[in-house]
């Protein structure tokens, strides 16, 4: 039996929600924690399976095996990572950003953003609660549930989505996870892998056709204004189509320009047959 992570965020649920109602069982343990603790579980051999980071995945892809059909990302707008700065992104040059340590992603994509889009350069600072400094007026990165929090009560000349602003700016998708096998892993029991997929796939299928159940597992996670999920997970994409891969290539793109990785990782999945 594979260890496998799941995200510990609302993000996660159209795709384990399944499990967790009890309608299809997971051939495999689950561990759910926030993304850069995965990263670092899967770096460190702790997890077989997981969703990671795109940011991770292109750090060291080649410890790594590119999973099919599942990422997380978002068409445009993905809600759930935002910078909160009282001024624009082009004037944050040399400001001091307050981040938390739970996503490389993001934190990878606002650099991005600021350096090749804005052409500024900030000093990114980690905080045990970048929330609290968001709300005292300091700029910030934010990510997951407390993102969505400064989405819905903080004013929105503050909020700045970094899907909608990549998405302006390059036209392309964000893939902010992947879901990887450890290429060990894979290489030792290909078909525990592809069980695990089969598994997670089958769940999304059963969450498009209940997202009544999905939204009601959310709210009672964390409440939310009526019709907030529904538009959330309709902005959200689960899907590792072909779009997705085009912008996961360009996010590593300007990863690669800005010095961030070295080589760039194929964004085609290698496991063939996973899918079904």
């Amino acid at each position: 039996m594979l260890n496998c992570g799941r995200i510990k965020y609302t993000n996660d649920l159209p795709v384990y929600a399944a499990f967790d109602e009890g309608v299809l069982a997971y051939p495999g343990t689950l561990h759910a924690d926030v993304p850069s603790k995965l990263n670092e579980m899967m770096l460190d051999g702790r997890l077989d399976v997981s969703p990671i980071s795109a940011f991770a995945y292109a750090k060291d892809f080649e410890r790594y095996v590119l999973l099919p059909d599942l990422c997380i990302g978002a068409r445009d707008e993905v809600i759930s990572v935002v910078l909160v700065s009282s001024v624009p992104p082009a004037l944050l040059d040399d400001a001091e950003i307050a981040v938390s340590s739970e996503s490389a992603t993001g934190r990878n994509l606002l650099r991005v953003l600021l350096e090749r889009r804005y052409g500024v350069h900030a000093r990114f600072v980690e905080r045990g609660d970048a929330a609290a400094a968001a709300n005292a007026g300091h700029a910030a990165l934010l990510i997951g549930d407390a993102a969505i929090d400064a989405q819905l009560e903080l004013p929105v000349e503050r909020v700045y989505d970094l899907g909608a602003l990549w998405h302006d700016w390059t036209g392309e998708q964000t893939v902010f996870a992947v879901w990887a096998a450890r290429r060990d892993v894979y290489e030792r029991d290909a078909d525990a892998v592809r069980a695990c997929m089969h598994a997670l796939t089958d769940a999304y299928t059963w969450a498009r056709g209940n997202m009544d159940a999905v939204i009601a597992r959310a709210q009672a996670i964390i409440a939310r204004p009526p019709g907030f999920y529904e538009n959330y997970y309709a902005k959200l994409n689960f899907t590792f189509h072909s779009a997705a891969q085009r912008g996961l290539a360009a996010y590593c793109r300007e990863l690669q320009a800005i010095g961030a990785i070295e080589a760039l990782p194929p964004v085609v999945p290698e496991a063939i047959g996973v899918s079904h």
